[in-house]
């Protein structure tokens, strides 16, 4: 079996406490850059990333020792970190040192060396500032302490070659759990998986019907076993859609001829927030029972995951809780054992992903899913954003404790200087980024907090505090040309500093090429084109759309060429469309969804609609909703009766309902969803065109037209299904508009599609 000495040495070299202090931990782009920073530092004949390979015990090790110089016989490791070294655990410095003397045991073997010279450095990246802490080791020595590492991790290791040959065994005659495909579903699941085996880059338009859960997974699973590959990571924009894909698991496995040995370990990945069982503790042994002594009980509770299986959230939280052990980082354990990972995008593609890490360092050949990908460009925007607030800061100020105050009165003083330059209390975008002073202000507090926090006992406004700081800081180091830095002050001691990412391809561009495979696919990513040059996928990215299973004689499309809704005639369109609605209404009474634009044009329509036409009974979609308001909005749906619903275009149900037969006859969309003309959407028009040449296309037309598809998606969920559709404005009669809209909606399929 192949292994990493990396992944070897955190399975067997760790023990004791779970220890997650609250410092500020470099990034990996930070740690990189630290790391080439010392490289270039070092003279002669060092050899930077030098590469180690060996056998022991029966096991293949591999590694990239981080440099190498072999006029001084000196093998090194380099750690990056912020703030006091003095804070890094014994536990971390003893498994630093294991990895390295690791490194050194192969170094020793591979050129036939009795001893070398190790090196740890620690390089402080905010001080630039390397300590270094060394040893000579002879090769027997180095040899006997991997012997004990690999002695400790064969039986795993032949476990998991084991497990490899049954899984593979298993998915290769995988059973698909109905008697037949759906219509269109057979193209879908031999597309993804062409796909998965050729370890190509697609966008993939599966409209509705398809079965696009099962018609996804059940072809990648297959691709897994029969192609040699490691792991599926699938991945969904909303929480409810992971419950779906352990759903079809389950149906998968039962379909599955008795004889047939199931062999497949799945693993929901949940947030801290949902996992954590002490909420008001901080994570390491002093203060959580549940970190005291994590990595002695951990072995056991490793096990015990292997064998259940498929560990839904419950399941692994009954596990963890049966040895004792944090269930959230007992799941961040079991993402390294598990072969199909059921997550949230984040976990591939934010600034800290697990599961990017995890490909990368242990180089799987993974296949990665995104579900409903027409929301990953917002999603991926909000995950290298931030937001800086100075209300915050002012309130900690009031009450911090001595060793903080100097550095928060330096923070306090820069933003009281850019009020001063930037007075206006309208929202400046400043340029070229983020204020120097303030930045430098933020380094010197975010290690004054880390220090602090990690002696003292948790304080949450601190923690806050800091977490908001090191997030602005970490954007601010990579700020460019794919990012706006908007100030706005709208009273004394309010102001706010937003990083707003406006193309995230600079961000993910990476992520997507450490995957063997990538498929991302939605009812909705026309055109192919915006996806790709938003998100970073190479420019041989395929673009497919599969037909749809549904008919246009199932629905009848309306326009209202006399309509506009543009904000400057939505009063004259409230009486229009409160009498379209009525009428439509009496043809056909039945549930219905009416979207608008906001909630001021909604109210102004619905309350027409009281006015002239009471008898139609209507409810509204109102700000704010909890679950609970959530639930009873859409229970009418489920019960037989009629009524019109009003709610807003782009939320919580313009798309992930799903209300077949007489649960959802007609909607009405009255706006074409483009996003406001503000100054903020002219930024990243501008931004746009300058990169693209398709700036309004990209910042207005595309996004809101994608909302409009979605949301009028959810009338025809079924083959059987019959309804209707009203466009109202005289915008959606235009060829470059309709052009963006499933064209299912216009046109029979030919026979036989």
């Amino acid at each position: 079996m192949k292994v990493a000495v990396r992944t070897l040495c955190e399975f067997a070299a760790r023990t004791g406490d779970l220890d997650i202090r609250y410092t500020p931990a470099p990034t990996a782009e930070q740690g990189i850059a630290g790391h080439r920073t010392l490289q270039q530092r070092r003279s002669g004949r060092y050899v930077s990333e030098y590469v180690l390979t060996g056998e022991c015990m029966g096991i293949k090790l591999s590694g990239r020792a981080d440099g190498y110089d072999p006029e001084a016989g000196r093998l090194e490791e380099i750690k990056t970190h912020r703030g006091d070294l003095a804070r890094l655990r014994p536990a971390q410095r003893a498994l630093h040192w294991a990895q390295l003397r690791a490194y050194g045991a192969l170094l020793c073997r591979q050129l036939g060396r009795a001893s070398v010279e190790l090196a740890l450095v620690y390089y402080d990246l905010g001080r630039d500032r390397e300590t270094r802490l060394t040893e000579t080791a002879g090769a027997d020595d180095l040899w006997q302490a991997l012997e004990d590492l690999c002695r400790r991790y064969r039986d795993w290791a032949e476990q998991e070659v084991a497990h490899r040959a049954r899984r593979d065994a298993c998915l290769a005659g995988l059973q698909f759990p109905f008697p037949a495909f759906r219509p269109h579903q057979r193209p879908l699941a031999e597309t993804v998986y062409r796909n998965a085996r050729s370890g190509g880059r697609l966008l993939l338009e599966a409209p509705t019907g398809l079965g696009k859960t099962l018609g996804t997974l059940f072809p990648a699973l297959m691709a897994l076993a029969r192609g040699g590959q490691d792991r599926v990571f699938y991945l969904t924009c909303r929480n409810t859609a992971r419950a779906l894909v352990l759903d079809a698991v389950a149906r998968l496995r039962r379909a599955q001829p008795a004889s047939a040995a199931w062999s497949l370990r799945v693993l929901e990945l949940v947030a801290r927030d949902d996992a954590c069982e002490h909420p008001d503790k901080a994570c390491h042994g002093d203060a959580c029972p549940l970190a005291r002594g994590f990595f002695d009980r951990l072995p056991a509770a490793r096990q015990a995951a292997v064998e259940a299986g498929v560990l839904s959230r419950d399941r692994l939280a009954r596990i963890a809780a049966e040895h004792a052990v944090c269930p959230y980082f007992l799941a961040q354990e079991m993402a390294r054992w598990c072969d199909l990972v059921v997550a949230d995008v984040n976990r591939m593609f934010d600034q800290s992903a697990l599961l990017h890490a995890l490909v990368l360092q242990n180089q799987w050949q993974a296949t990665v899913l995104v579900d409903e990908a027409h929301n990953l460009v917002d999603r991926a925007r909000g995950m290298y954003s931030v937001r800086l607030s100075q209300q915050r800061l002012l309130r900690v100020r009031r009450t911090a404790p001595p060793p903080l105050r100097g550095p928060l009165a330096r923070v306090a003083r820069a933003w009281q200087a850019l009020a001063r330059s930037e007075p206006a209390q309208h929202p400046v975008f400043l340029e070229p980024g983020p204020p120097r002073a303030l930045v430098a202000g933020l380094q010197l507090l975010v290690s004054a907090l880390g220090d602090y926090l990690a002696e003292q006992p948790p304080d949450r406004p601190l923690q806050e505090l800091l977490f908001d700081s090191v997030a602005f800081l970490k954007l601010a180091e990579r700020f460019g040309d794919h990012s706006l830095c908007e100030y706005h002050r709208p009273g004394r001691g309010q102001a706010t500093l937003t990083l707003h990412n406006l193309v995230p391809a600079d961000f993910l561009r990476e992520r997507f090429a450490a995957a063997h495979s990538v498929l991302l696919f939605s009812a909705t990513l026309t055109p192919g084109v915006y996806h790709r040059d938003l998100l970073g996928l190479p420019a041989d990215t395929a673009f497919t759309r599969l037909p749809s299973p549904f008919s246009a004689d199932q629905l009848r499309l309306c326009f209202t060429p006399n309509i506009s809704t543009r904000k400057p005639d939505r009063a004259q369109s409230l009486r229009p469309i409160a009498d379209l609605i009525a009428r439509q209404f009496r043809e056909r009474p039945g549930h219905y969804l009416a979207f608008f634009s906001s909630f001021d044009y909604l109210t102004a329509v619905a309350d027409t609609l009281a006015e002239h036409w009471p008898e139609v009974p209507q409810r509204r979609q109102t700000p704010g909703l909890t679950e609970a308001g959530r639930a009873a909005f859409l229970a009418p749906f489920r019960e037989p009766g009629a009524g019109v619903a009003f709610a807003v275009l782009g939320g919580i149900f313009g798309e992930g309902i799903d209300l077949p037969g007489e649960q959802l006859i007609g909607a009405f969309v009255a706006t074409l969803g483009l996003p406001p003309f503000d100054a903020w959407h002219e930024q990243l028009r501008q931004r746009l065109e300058r990169r693209f040449g398709a700036g309004h296309d990209y910042a207005y037309r595309i996004p809101g037209l994608q909302k409009v598809a979605q949301a009028a998606g959810r009338v025809i969920r079924t083959p059987r299904d019959r309804g209707v559709i009203w466009l109202i404005d005289d915008r959606f009669t235009r060829p470059e508009v309709r052009s963006l809209l499933p064209q299912w909606w216009f046109s029979t399929p030919a026979p036989g599609a």
